[in-house]
């Protein structure tokens, strides 16, 4: 999850005449045709199955996308499982499948910076999606604002906690120290927390993103801290209901949390009041932003950038944060990602009753 907004591609101008001439599968590109274009293969290699996001809706909206854009254009999906190594060698496969763009959410952002060049070698244009790669210059980034996504969740807790009135301090809970997003993320929320006037008690990177780490950190912070404890900022929502959960087994209220990517446990536990907000960054935008940049590329041409973050044409997109006063129309509304009778299952029926959720 990016999961906040570190570019590592190539400046465009240079990076796509750098491209232009065999990679692209460009009817414009030299040894390519009109014909490799409309048939080209697209690889999507996403990093992990913790986060449900990648399985249920970035992989389908973006084959859908490309279906639109290129209807003889073959996506090769991939999902690394949060294993680097194995990424690599998907990136290899789909490479040796005579792949013409990759598009690539990276494991760990330092070491996808191999995939990058290998791929670049052999004029194959590079997609960061979601999670920047700073150490090596893809073609293009394409994103919400990660920064912007920890300075806004970290934001709406404090001011949550101000008005609240609450004493105490703040644990923070990063995503993978890996992810370059989740540095990003980080770096957001520290600055909406440090000049917050809330102690920050501890933090934590957690590694791989995973829920069961982060829950053992934060039952250990509650063992430590007690009742200082007037909030948790977790960085997704993974996180974010891990930490939910360390309070629950520890038997002790559960302070505001907060999370991101609007996944429906996330917005289940809103409703029912166990978790304070989110963040909607429709993953339709993203991926089929993507698709459109992918498709520009093999056909030689140049991806519209609204950003130009460390000498990388970017798009980035802005997320909204999302608590109990407005889920029924950010999440549930006309067009929401998420549908009422997803959320308001049994268990959450009376919940969504008392925010007016049909």
């Amino acid at each position: 999850m990016k999961k906040l907004s570190l570019r590592t591609a190539a400046a465009a101008g240079a990076a796509l005449a750098v491209l232009a001439p065999a990679a692209a599968c460009s009817s414009k590109s030299a040894g390519s045709t009109g014909g490799d274009a409309k048939n080209a293969k697209i690889a999507f290699l996403m990093p992990d199955i913790a986060s449900t996001r990648y399985e249920l809706y970035d992989a389908p909206l973006f084959k859908a996308k490309m279906k639109q854009l290129c209807g003889g254009c073959q996506v090769l999906y991939q999902n690394a499982g949060a294993d680097a190594s194995k990424q690599q060698q998907q990136a290899s496969s789909v490479l040796a499948q005579g792949a013409k763009a990759i598009v690539i959410d990276p494991v760990d952002s330092a070491a996808a910076a191999s995939i990058v060049r290998m791929a670049q070698s052999r004029k194959v244009a590079v997609i960061a999606y979601d999670r920047p790669i700073p150490a090596a210059k893809a073609d293009f980034y394409v994103s919400f604002d990660n920064e912007k996504i920890g300075a806004m969740i970290g934001q709406s807790l404090v001011d949550h906690l101000k008005q609240a009135k609450a004493k105490g301090g703040i644990l923070e809970v990063n995503g993978s120290p890996t992810d370059a997003a989740a540095n990003l993320i980080k770096k957001g929320i520290h600055s909406a927390v440090d000049p917050s006037g809330f102690k920050l008690l501890a933090e934590y990177d957690t590694p791989g993103w995973e829920p069961a780490k982060a829950q053992d950190w934060v039952s250990g912070q509650i063992s430590k801290f007690g009742g200082q404890i007037a909030g948790v900022v977790a960085a997704n929502d993974g996180t974010g209901g891990a930490g939910v959960a360390a309070f629950k087994a520890a038997g002790k209220p559960v302070p505001p949390v907060t999370g991101n990517d609007a996944e429906l446990a996330a917005a289940q536990r809103i409703v029912n009041g166990d978790q304070y907000n989110t963040i909607s960054k429709p993953i339709k935008i993203v991926a089929e932003a993507a698709a459109e940049a992918a498709n520009e590329l093999v056909k030689g041409e140049k991806p519209k950038a609204n950003a130009t973050l460390f000498n990388t044409p970017s798009q980035l997109f802005t997320p909204t944060v999302v608590t109990r006063d407005n889920i029924a129309t950010v999440l549930l509304g006309p067009g929401g990602a998420l549908k009422a009778s997803q959320v308001c299952t049994a268990e959450y029926a009376a919940g969504c009753t008392q925010l007016g959720i049909k």
